[in-house]
């Protein structure tokens, strides 16, 4: 049975970007959800079935309040919007609760699970993030380190994941030694600069309050009053991953991201990530989060592909 909501906006100017550019953001949600919006000015009728116009109104009311705090709106907070409100929840708000303020953005959750990462990061000081690409593992984590770093909570950020596979070969590549890790280290990189504008990286690294490495130069450390991301982690081994993990220092965070269906170790060789979570699962302090397909925040197709190798994963496993 078909039902129509009218639902009724105060701020002509906060609507006209709630709408998007020639309507895109309510052809956006007609298509997530299965409504059909008829918008006549600041009035919006919502037509369809139950839970269709309610999913579609609830997206936008939260759309209308992320607008109204002075924040923006871009298709993917759409797609966020509608996610949360799938799933009962009061949608991509931008509250305090479900963002992070950096000096360039406010980077806000886009789905319950990484609503629930957001969360982990703020509470625990050791947190595990296992999760397909795209899921926001490794950009959610920098972002928060970003925010701690600019309110004066941790003195640095140290950023580190495996070069070149598990075993570290950085010799066969050409170059010095900066020009070995650099492509490895990039996605980092790539996340810092949406934060921070890259004049501000450069000092920050030069004064050492931002460290980008490779895991090998992590072994003999001590990392205290800093917040420690070690990225693609399921390309270590049993004994780098406890190496790294030691290294927590007084006042420090960690943040171990990871894909265990990606590993690039050996067929023979357990991953230090597959191992951790193993063995400290029911350890008090640490935080196992899972993210999943659902998470993914990239492009549409790379959902569909995250659950296509799923579906082949687990058939080859029967």
């Amino acid at each position: 049975m078909s039902v129509t909501k009218r639902m009724a906006f105060e701020d002509n100017a906060v609507v006209a970007r709630l709408y998007g550019n020639h309507d895109a953001h309510l052809v956006r949600v007609e298509a997530l959800t299965g409504a059909q919006l008829n918008a006549r000015g600041n009035q919006l009728d919502v037509t369809g079935a139950g839970d269709e116009v309610a999913i579609a109104s609830k997206a936008l009311t939260s759309l209308y309040e992320r607008l109204k705090r002075g924040l923006s709106v871009e298709m993917a907070d759409v797609d966020a919007s509608v996610r949360f409100a799938r799933n009962g929840n009061n949608g991509n708000d931008g509250g305090d609760g479900e963002s992070i303020r950096t000096r360039r953005r406010t980077i806000a959750a886009r789905t319950p699970g990484q609503r629930g990462y957001l969360q982990a990061l703020r509470e625990r000081d050791m947190v595990f993030s296992l999760g397909p690409a795209g899921s926001g593992k490794t950009y959610l984590a920098v972002a928060m380190g970003v925010s701690l770093l600019l309110a004066g909570k941790v003195e640095r950020i140290v950023l580190s994941r495996p070069a070149v596979e598990a075993g570290e070969r950085l010799g066969f590549l050409p170059g010095d030694m900066k020009e070995k890790i650099d492509p490895y280290l990039r996605p980092l990189y790539d996340a810092l600069h949406d934060m921070i504008p890259a004049e501000q990286i450069a000092h920050r690294m030069e004064s050492g309050e931002i460290e980008i490495a490779p895991l090998a130069f992590m072994r003999g450390r001590t990392l205290a009053h800093c917040f420690v991301i070690l990225d693609e982690a399921q390309n270590t081994t049993p004994m780098q991953m406890r190496m790294f993990l030691t290294r927590l220092g007084e006042g420090s965070r960690m943040v171990i991201t990871g894909d265990p269906s990606q590993t690039d170790l050996p067929n023979n060789q357990k991953s230090g990530l597959t191992d951790a979570v193993d063995t400290l699962e029911d350890v008090p302090g640490i935080r196992f989060v899972r993210l999943t397909s659902q998470d993914v925040v990239r492009h549409d197709l790379v959902t569909r592909i995250v659950e296509a190798y799923d579906v082949r994963d687990k058939q080859a496993k029967r």
